[in-house]
C-alpha cells in the first residue's frame, strides 16, 4: 500500500503546496483524485462556489478561516458532512483553507 503523509498539514503545511486555479477565487491542491476525491481548497476573501447538490457524501474539515452556507458558519477546527442529496452555496467572507473529501463530484444547478 502506498501512503502519502503531508506533516503539519492540519496547522499550516499547505502554505509551501503549490495550488492551481479550481473556480474564480478558489484555488485547489489535489491529494487524491480518484474516488474518493480529497484535496485542499483555499478560498480568497469574498469568494464563493455556486449552489451544488451532492451526489456522495462530502466531508470538509474548516483548516483556516471561516466558510459560510445556508446552515451557518464554519471554523477553525468544525467539521462538515454534506450528505447525498443535500444542496447548498459556499462562501468565505475572510478567506479560507480546508480540507475536503468527496465520494462523488458535485452537481452544479
Amino acid at each position: 500500500m502506498n501512503q502519502l503523509i503531508f506533516r503539519n498539514l492540519v496547522s499550516d503545511g499547505w502554505n509551501d503546496l503549490e495550488f492551481e486555479p479550481f473556480r474564480e477565487g478558489v484555488e485547489i491542491y489535489w491529494i487524491n483524485h480518484a474516488s474518493p476525491q480529497v484535496a485542499l481548497l483555499k478560498y480568497e476573501p469574498g469568494a464563493s462556489v455556486p449552489r451544488h447538490r451532492h451526489m456522495g457524501l462530502e466531508t470538509i474539515i474548516i483548516l483556516e478561516g471561516d466558510q459560510i452556507d445556508e446552515n451557518g458558519k464554519a471554523e477553525v477546527g468544525d467539521v462538515i458532512l454534506n450528505e447525498v442529496g443535500s444542496e447548498h452555496s459556499v462562501r468565505s467572507e475572510a478567506g479560507c483553507v480546508v480540507l475536503i473529501q468527496w465520494e462523488l463530484p458535485v452537481q452544479f444547478l
